[in-house]
């Protein structure tokens, strides 16, 4: 069991400014912003808070494909996870390949 200092907060649900905030992270040096955008928002968004991030995403002309140092894009690392079905239905159906 987890100290009440140290719960982990399930199923949280942004609002549109928190949602918002995502897009204004800076990325490391050598990684696309927008690849990392997405990756922040992939690991901590639930799937509701992620579908709205994707729409703030496009509306303001990120790069839905973009990739990561190695090559890949989100749609293709998120397609290697158990948990990532839900997010990759998102992505596609936000555009990405």
């Amino acid at each position: 069991m987890l100290k009440k200092d140290k719960e982990k907060v399930l199923g949280e649900v942004f609002d549109d400014a928190r949602v918002k905030s995502f897009l204004n992270y800076e990325a490391p040096t050598g990684v696309n912003t927008d690849f990392h955008l997405l990756e922040k928002a992939y690991r901590g968004m639930n799937i509701d808070n992620f579908s709205t991030f994707l729409t703030f995403f496009t509306q303001t002309g990120h790069d839905l494909n973009a990739t990561n140092p190695e090559g890949e894009t989100l749609t293709q690392i998120a397609s290697r996870h158990g948990h990532g079905a839900d997010y990759l239905n998102a992505l596609k159906t936000a555009g990405a390949l």
